[in-house]
């Protein structure tokens, strides 16, 4: 059945002919191009990585990124409009074209070397290069400041030894941004793929990100030339990016959920029981006003907070609220929609259980559901309470 937008307060009115047409475009391809392969893939493991250069046509690597270095130099709330769409199609599809924008190209263009982004940025922006992001450790996660990778100056440039988890593309990458601690400072480095010393093995098992490609980043003694290290020194630089990228993931929940609430409306309408409809039912239309009511806040958060980010406006603490707020409210729309389908919930007929299972990722990943309140707390009374 065609998906149907849920708009309960007219915010397309809102939205300039271009956010529109941008959202319109990612919309039919995740339609036509994602939806009917992506359950293929997720029961396999396997990841579409031939969606990586359609999506790289369309313009959504480097949606924001000037035209000069091969971005589409669109605003952020036309990118966020983008992300949305691509994780109502699943999470898989939006975490690549987060990473490769948010947390690839973002720090090339803002801390990279004008040798750097002519470099990288139009492979990037064209598909014919995938990176990854090296932050998160097997021992440091929410404690960033504790990595253990770190890198040495030689009469080269560094050798970098560490490792990183958790990576999203790890393995498919041509390029890594990699943050490491030089003389106890961190700092980003551009490390290329077949760079002796590195692997990137990948990680198995998953029951969610089935779609998705996650890896190990090893490094053992990897060189590193000179003219690879990023300009900018300490934690706000990989911090600035996992602003970027939690912007785009407090859209991308807004799709996820919208995709099982649209199912969940249709399936009411039509699966009779006792005679009727479910959707007659007290219970359900209970169930169903509650995914109305949070999605449309959702979406109001999220529109209010990209024209803060078109302005230049958007603090880390409010991208924390929103992405908070966001991913708690669409895992929380997913088992409730799972409970509308009954036993048909778990069946992969219904996009329901691997948008819940992905989202049980999506609220741990680029900050926890707790870590962020945290910084909500910080913000409200100024004590920080992390430790």
């Amino acid at each position: 059945m065609q998906f149907t937008q849920l708009d309960y307060f007219n915010l397309e009115e809102l939205y300039s002919q271009e956010e529109i047409l941008i959202r319109d475009t990612v919309r039919s391809f995740v339609n036509e191009e994602v939806i009917p392969i992506i359950e293929e893939h997720y029961q396999a493991a396997s990841c579409p990585t031939h969606l990586f250069k359609r999506m790289a046509e369309l313009g959504l690597f480097g949606i924001t990124i000037p035209q000069e270095f091969g971005g589409a130099e669109a605003n952020y709330t036309s990118y966020g409009l983008a992300m949305q769409e691509l994780e109502r199609g699943d999470s898989a599809i939006r975490s690549a074209a987060s990473v490769q924008n948010s947390l690839v190209m973002y720090p090339l263009f803002k801390y990279g070397t004008e040798e750097q982004k002519k470099k990288w940025l139009p492979r990037l922006a064209s598909g014919d290069a995938i990176g990854c992001f090296g932050l998160t450790e097997p021992d440091y996660g929410s404690n960033p400041g504790g990595m253990i990778t770190n890198a040495k100056k030689t009469s080269n440039g560094f050798l970098l030894n560490g490792a990183k988890m958790w990576i999203t593309n790890g393995s498919l990458a041509d390029i890594a941004i990699v943050w490491a601690k030089l003389e106890n400072v961190v700092h980003g480095f551009i490390v290329e793929k077949g760079t002796p010393g590195f692997s990137a093995p990948e990680m198995k098992g998953k029951y969610s990100l089935r779609a998705s490609v996650t890896s190990e980043l090893i490094f053992q003694d990897c060189e590193i030339p000179e003219e690879n290290i990023l300009l900018i020194e300490g934690l706000r630089g990989p911090l600035s990016c996992l602003t970027q990228a939690r912007y785009g993931i407090a859209w991308g929940a807004i799709g996820a959920a919208l995709a099982v609430y649209d199912s969940s409306l249709n399936y009411s309408k039509s699966r009779i029981q006792f005679g009727k409809p479910i959707a007659g039912f007290q219970m359900v239309q209970d169930k169903l006003v509650w995914m109305l009511n949070e999605i449309s806040k959702a979406q109001l958060v999220a529109y209010r907070l990209g024209r803060l980010k078109d302005d230049d406006r958007a603090t880390f603490q409010q991208v924390s609220f929103a992405k908070r707020n966001n991913v708690d409210i669409a895992l929380t729309a997913a088992r409730i929609a799972r409970e509308i389908h009954g036993a048909n919930g778990i069946l992969g007929e219904y996009p329901i259980m691997r948008h819940s299972a992905n989202l049980e990722s999506v609220k741990t990943y680029e900050g926890t559901h707790d870590i962020h309140t945290l910084i909500l707390g910080e913000d409200i009374t100024g004590i920080p309470a992390y430790y």
